[in-house]
C-alpha cells in the first residue's frame, strides 16, 4: 500500500482546508459565508466544477433539512409540539439536567430510526419551546441534544448513512477479495448488531453533559437579542417595571380588595393575575374590586426589591419560581408589548378606568410613558393623550383582538401563534406519511419529506410564505458550500493520501492498536469532509489492514461506520451546523464540548472491542 504523489489540487484542497478551519475556530466570518466561500473559491481553483460547486443546494441532507424545517413548523402551527413540551416537562421536571437528559435520549432513540439531522430539526421547535418555557438558555440543551441525535445514529443499522450502506460495502470488498477469508461466503451484519456498542456510546455521551455540562456549555441563561422588544423595553424601563413573581398569601391574611391594599401606589407593583385558593377561579384583568383572600396566590410583575417589600410588610410568601401561573407565564402564551395611542383614538382624553379597559381586553396596564416621563402611579385614572405609549402586559391572544381595533397601534407585530389544532390530524397524517415512505418504501429520504412539507402547505396546515420564513437560510448555505469541499477532498485524492500515508507510518500494529488508528482517520475525514466519503474510504482500506495484521475485517469495517458519527468538534457535520445559530454557539463551543466527547467516544469504542470482541 503506497502513498501516490502529492498533487497540485491536493494542495489547493489542503489550503482550502485550512482556511474555512481558521474561520470557523477564530470566527472571523459568519458560518454560513464560510459555506459560500468554499463554494466560490473551489471551483475557481479548478479542484472542482462548478456543477459540482453548487451541488450542495441540491443534495439529499440539505433537501431534507429544509422540508424537515417546514415539517416542525407545521407541527408547532397545530400545536403539537406544545403536547411535546408539556409531556416532557411533566416527565423531567424543571431541573435543567434531567430535562437535557430526557430530550437528549428521546432525540437519539428517535434518530436509531430516522437519519439523525431529521430527528435533530424535527425535535428542535418543542426544545426551544421548553428552553424558553423553562428559562433555560437553549444553549444548554441544544449541544448534548445534537451530539446524541449523532450518536443515536449508531443504535442501528438504519440510524446514519454509513451504516446502511456498510453491508453494500463490506459485500463489495468481499467479492474483490475472495482469498483472503478462505472463500468463506459473506454473513451481512443485522439490524440490531451494532446496537450493544451504540448503547454504550450514548450512555457515555450523555453522562458527558450530565456531570461537566455546566463546565462545558455556554454559561448565558436566555441572552436577549439586540434586535428584540424585550431588549428595547429593557433599556427603556431597565428595572422601573420589573420581572414576573408569584406570592401566596396565608391563611391568617384579612381579606381585602386590590383598592384596599394600594399596592399600585404603595410599591409600584402591579397585579396581573389573582387565583383562589380552590384554584377553580382564574382572574387574568384583577381590577381595584378584587379581592384577595386567604389562600389566594397572586401573579405580579415588579422589582425584586418591591416584591420583596410587599411581602414583608404583609406577611405572604414570593414562590421561588411559578406554579400556578406557569402555563400562562411561558413566551408564547403571554408578554409585555408597547402600544401607542393613536390620533382619533376613542382612549384620547379618557381614562383606562373610565372605559373599563382591563374589563373589556383582559390586559393589564404596567407604565404610561409621555415624552421623557414614566408615569407609574395612578395610571388607570390617568388621562390618555395622543402619542401616549402605554405599555401593557397579557395574553397575545388578547393583543391579537386589541389590535383589531382603531385605538392603539401596536410597535411590534404581536407575538405566539395563531394555533391551528383542528389541523392536528391533518399535519400528523403527513409526519407520518413521510417516515412510512422512507423507511418502509425506502423512497428518498429529501423526497419522502418534502411530500410530507408539500402536504401540510396544500392542506392549509400552514402557509406558503410561513413556511419559507420556518427554514434557517444559514445552515442551508453553511452544508451547501461544505458538501463540495469534501467532495474536492475525495476527487483529488487528498484524503486517500492522508489514510495511506498513515497507515504507511504505523506499520504492523497489533489489532487494537489498528482499531484505533481506523477509528482516528475516520473520525477526521468525518469531520472534515463527510461521513459518507469517509466510509466509503475506509472501509475497504481497514478491511484490507485488518486481514494483513491477522484480525476480524468486519470489525475494522464496523469501526469504520460507527466513528464515522465522531464529528463533534467542528460544525461541519449536519446536525450541529443545524443547532448552531438557534443554540448561539460559536465554534470554539464545538471544540472545547467536543473535543471531550471525541476522546471518550473513542476511548469507549475501542474497549468495548477490547472486552467484547475477540481480535
Amino acid at each position: 500500500m503506497e502513498a501516490g504523489a502529492l498533487t497540485t489540487d491536493m494542495i489547493i484542497v489542503f489550503v482550502l482546508l485550512g482556511i474555512a478551519v481558521t474561520l470557523f475556530v477564530f470566527d472571523l466570518l459568519r458560518v454560513d459565508l464560510v459555506g459560500i466561500l468554499m463554494m466560490v473559491l473551489l471551483p475557481l481553483s479548478g479542484v472542482v466544477t462548478g456543477d459540482q460547486a453548487i451541488a450542495g443546494l441540491s443534495s439529499n441532507a440539505v433537501v431534507s433539512i429544509i422540508a424537515v424545517m417546514i415539517i416542525g413548523a407545521g407541527l408547532n402551527r397545530t400545536g403539537v409540539m406544545n403536547l411535546v413540551a408539556e409531556h416532557i416537562i411533566r416527565v423531567a421536571g424543571v431541573k435543567e439536567t434531567r430535562v437535557m437528559g430526557v430530550i437528549a435520549a428521546t432525540v437519539a432513540f428517535i434518530s436509531s430510526f430516522m437519519q439523525n439531522i431529521g430527528a435533530a430539526a424535527l425535535f428542535l421547535p418543542a426544545t426551544m419551546r421548553i428552553s424558553r418555557q423553562l428559562n433555560i438558555s437553549a444553549g444548554r440543551i441544544l449541544m448534548p441534544m445534537g451530539f446524541c441525535a449523532i450518536t443515536g445514529g449508531c443504535l442501528t443499522l438504519v440510524g446514519s448513512s454509513p451504516l446502511i450502506m456498510l453491508n453494500d460495502l463490506m459485500e463489495s470488498w468481499w467479492i474483490n477479495n475472495p482469498q483472503a477469508l478462505d472463500n468463506a461466503p459473506f454473513e451481512p451484519l443485522g439490524f440490531f448488531s451494532v446496537t450493544p456498542i451504540g448503547i454504550v456510546l450514548l450512555a457515555v455521551i450523555l453522562l458527558y453533559f450530565i456531570l461537566f455540562g455546566r463546565k462545558l456549555l455556554p454559561s448565558d441563561a436566555c441572552l436577549i437579542d439586540e434586535d428584540t422588544m424585550e431588549k428595547r423595553l429593557q433599556e427603556i424601563y431597565g428595572s422601573e417595571v420589573g420581572s414576573s413573581y408569584e406570592i401566596e398569601v396565608p391563611p391568617y391574611f384579612p381579606p381585602q380588595t386590590l383598592g384596599e391594599l394600594k399596592i399600585r401606589p404603595r410599591y409600584h407593583v402591579t397585579v396581573v393575575g389573582v387565583v383562589k385558593a380552590d384554584r377553580m377561579r382564574k382572574d387574568l384583568s384583577p381590577t381595584q374590586e378584587t379581592h384577595i383572600e386567604p389562600g389566594d396566590t397572586l401573579w405580579v410583575i415588579g422589582s425584586e426589591e418591591r416584591i420583596a417589600k410587599i411581602a414583608e410588610d404583609h406577611g405572604w410568601t414570593v414562590k421561588e419560581e411559578h406554579d400556578v401561573f406557569r402555563d400562562l407565564n411561558y413566551p408564547e402564551v403571554s408578554g409585555v408589548v408597547e402600544g401607542v395611542v393613536i390620533p382619533h383614538s376613542n382612549l384620547s382624553g379618557h381614562s383606562m378606568e373610565e372605559l373599563q379597559f382591563r374589563e373589556t381586553f383582559h390586559v393589564n396596564p404596567l407604565a404610561i410613558v409621555r415624552r421623557d416621563e414614566i408615569i407609574l402611579d395612578n395610571i388607570n385614572v390617568t388621562q390618555l393623550r395622543q402619542g401616549d405609549t402605554i405599555l401593557l402586559q397579557g395574553r397575545w391572544e388578547q393583543f391579537r383582538l386589541l389590535a383589531g381595533k382603531t385605538d392603539i397601534a401596536f410597535l411590534e407585530d404581536i407575538k405566539g401563534q395563531d394555533l391551528r389544532p383542528e389541523r392536528t390530524r391533518c399535519a400528523l397524517f403527513f409526519l407520518v406519511l413521510s417516515l412510512v415512505l422512507a423507511l418502509t418504501f425506502k423512497v428518498q429520504l429529501s423526497i419522502a419529506l418534502l411530500t410530507g412539507a408539500l402536504g401540510m402547505i396544500v392542506t392549509g396546515v400552514i402557509k406558503a410564505d410561513r413556511a419559507y420564513e420556518a427554514v434557517d437560510w444559514r445552515t442551508v448555505f453553511l452544508l451547501s458550500g461544505l458538501i463540495p469541499l469534501g467532495t474536492a477532498f475525495e476527487k483529488t485524492g487528498a484524503a486517500a493520501y492522508i489514510a495511506t500515508m498513515v497507515l504507511e507510518a504505523v506499520g504492523n500494529p497489533s489489532p487494537l492498536a489498528l482499531m484505533l488508528i481506523i477509528s482516528l482517520l475516520s473520525a477526521f475525514f468525518s469531520l472534515v469532509a463527510s461521513n459518507v466519503g469517509a466510509t466509503v474510504l475506509m472501509v475497504p482500506l481497514a478491511m484490507n489492514m485488518a486481514v494483513d495484521v491477522g484480525t476480524n475485517p468486519v470489525v475494522a469495517a464496523m469501526v469504520v461506520a460507527i466513528s464515522a458519527s465522531n464529528t463533534f468538534m467542528l460544525p461541519t457535520h449536519q446536525v450541529n451546523a443545524l443547532i448552531m445559530r438557534p443554540g448561539g454557539y460559536q465554534t470554539r463551543d464545538y471544540m472545547k464540548a467536543g473535543f471531550g466527547a471525541s476522546i471518550l467516544f473513542t476511548t469507549a469504542l475501542v474497549t468495548y472491542l477490547w472486552v467484547f470482541y475477540p481480535l
